[in-house]
């Protein structure tokens, strides 16, 4: 069994996981430069790790060269400061490839995103994430979601293959995520394996979550608004629920219902909120597209009221 040292770094910071958006010049291509300044403003504004190349930055949409210089910029800008996260996905061939890249970019771990389009039974997943961690020497991390949900017994499979140190939930079913943190618990007592609260607004649910013992989340408002994000996320830690509440009913919740407008905005929207801080990093790639201009005027409006309930309670 590892000794997962990207477990302890992950653990160790107490700060929200922040996925960066990839910057495009005005050409479309990699903007490396803007890319480095995003990351940069997340390293100082507090971020625990970063997970570069993942579905808030468009994996989808990167060539194999372009991931690789993306993952090596985000790894040189930190410098070791915090660990690295880089997302791999499609097949298992594909998968593997990707996975190579980033180690050879100097990532620290692997964000395992679902294999593309196929329904697998659990035997194929299985197979599949194991044939990943067996391929590299990084940690890697399993993303639950669409087409690679989970059953317990599945994931007590996962959490003894070496390599595998932890299960990112972006499907939402508490239910079922009790009974999988149950299950591993039960099953492998001495097993220190990670979960994560990857839903698209995790601070929606950061209160559900931590009811069953998950506390680490990634925050796609980090990305755009640290600010708001770190107090909410400081909030949660400390018990502080007048705080939570306030920022969930003023801010959170109406960023959901906006999010809810269109499709595609649970990035487009995020890099338009890139913008608005002052950061130019380009719009998003087909087949994504970009959010309405009353929509990203409702984000500005938002942010603004956001920062406001910030005033109200220092």
């Amino acid at each position: 069994m590892t000794s997962a040292p990207l477990a302890a770094r992950l653990t160790r910071v107490q700060g929200p996981l922040f996925f960066p958006v990839t910057a495009y010049g005005p050409d479309g291509a990699l903007d490396l430069d803007a890319f480095r300044a995003h990351v940069r403003n997340g390293i100082d504004s507090g971020a625990a790790a970063v997970f570069a190349c993942c579905g808030t930055g468009e994996f989808h949409a990167l060539t194999p060269e372009e991931f690789g210089e993306c993952v090596a910029a985000a790894v040189a800008e930190t410098a070791g400061e915090v660990p690295v996260v880089a997302g791999v996905g499609y097949g298992t061939a594909l998968a593997l490839q990707y996975a190579r890249i980033a180690e050879a970019a100097g990532a620290d771990g692997l964000l395992a995103m679902p294999p593309y389009l196929v329904a697998a039974d659990q035997p194929g997943l299985l197979h599949h994430y194991t044939a990943l961690a067996e391929g590299t020497s990084l940690d890697v991390i399993v993303y639950q979601r669409d087409n690679a949900v989970f059953t317990p017994e599945t994931v007590v499979e996962l959490a003894q293959v070496d390599g595998i140190i932890g299960l990112k939930d972006g499907h939402g079913d508490l239910d079922l995520m009790q009974r999988i943190v149950s299950a591993v618990r039960r099953e492998l007592p001495d097993r220190d394996f990670l979960y994560f609260n990857g839903l698209p607004t995790a601070e929606l649910t950061g209160l559900a979550y931590r009811g069953i013992g998950i506390t680490l989340y990634s925050s796609a408002v980090f990305a755009f608004a640290p600010d708001i994000a770190l107090a909410f996320h400081r909030a949660l830690a400390t018990g502080d629920d007048k705080t939570v509440g306030r920022l969930l009913d003023g801010f959170f919740v109406p960023l959901v219902e906006l999010r809810s407008l269109g499709r595609g905005y649970a990035v487009s929207l995020v890099k338009a909120g890139v913008r608005l801080g002052g950061l130019e990093v380009g719009e998003v790639r087909p087949p994504l597209s970009e959010p309405l201009d009353i929509h990203i005027k409702a984000l500005a409006a938002l942010i603004e009221r956001g920062r406001a309930l910030l005033a109200e309670g220092a």
